[in-house]
Formats: C-alpha cells, sequence, structure tokens
C-alpha cells in the first residue's frame, strides 16, 4: 500500500508540473505586435518559430530573409519559419523557462535567454535576452497570448 500511494502521489505532483512547464506552449505576439511566435515543446525542451510577420515583405515585395544572420549561407533563409527561441527547459523551482537561447533576425545576434509569467496569470510572458553570465545586462519584452490565425 505504501508503494502504490507513493508511486500516486509522485505521478500527481509530477503531472502538476508537467502542466505547469506546457503553459507556455501556444501562439504569441512579440511586444510590438509586429511577429507571432509559436513556442513548442521537442524532446523536453521548449522552441519558438516566427510564423507570422505583420510585415512579411521586404521593400522589393519578396518574403523577408534574416540577412543579418552571421552565417552567410543561412541570409537566404525565409525569417518566416525561422526557430528564434532554443533549447529553454522548465525549472520548477523558480517557476521560469531557462537555459535557452533568442535570436534577433534584426541584428543577427543570438543572446541567452530565459521566460516567465507573472504571478499565475498565464497569458502574458516575460521573455529576456541577455549578455554574459550575468542577466542584469539585456533586455525584456512581454508577449502576449494569441492565435495562430
Amino acid at each position: 500500500m505504501k508503494k502504490f500511494l507513493t508511486l500516486f502521489l509522485s505521478l500527481c505532483f509530477s503531472t502538476g508540473l508537467f502542466a505547469q512547464a506546457n503553459n507556455i506552449l501556444g501562439v504569441w505576439y512579440n511586444q510590438e505586435k509586429s511577429a507571432k511566435i509559436e513556442i513548442y515543446q521537442m524532446g523536453g525542451k521548449f522552441y519558438g518559430k516566427i510564423i507570422w510577420l505583420k510585415e512579411a515583405n521586404g521593400a522589393d515585395g519578396n518574403p523577408k530573409l534574416d540577412v543579418k544572420n552571421s552565417d552567410e549561407k543561412l541570409r537566404t533563409q525565409s525569417v518566416i519559419g525561422l526557430i528564434m527561441l532554443k533549447n529553454l527547459t522548465y525549472n520548477p523551482k523558480n517557476k521560469k523557462w531557462e537555459d535557452g537561447t533568442i535570436y534577433d533576425p534584426a541584428s543577427g545576434k543570438t543572446y541567452k535567454s530565459y521566460a516567465w509569467f507573472e504571478g499565475n496569470q498565464t497569458n502574458t510572458l516575460n521573455v529576456r535576452g541577455h549578455l554574459g553570465i550575468s542577466s542584469w545586462l539585456g533586455r525584456s519584452q512581454t508577449w502576449e497570448r494569441t492565435t495562430a490565425e
């Protein structure tokens, strides 16, 4: 009976953590509402892909490309479909998604990143990109939950 109770409580606890970790899943407007990012899970980590741009085409009428990428081979890839948020893992102790990176196609730079919700709300996601070891030198954005349409 003790083994069953221990197993049952472990499952309940891990299911709750699983649900909290998955609160980040879905589609988000960036702070300027110029892009929609779909956050999904793969292999226990969380990723974000640009699925919509307010201005999807450049001045020449062609789809916007990742022209500022430091890797010349990637400069011809479309910004739509770009995986810009990578390798976030959920830390239940502080209720944050941590140890990831975020790529800024406007600058072509990649930063360390983490994300979190304030309090119990799950419709506004705080996303921070930062340099180096310390997280104080960087920039935060607030993303708003939306739909893929």
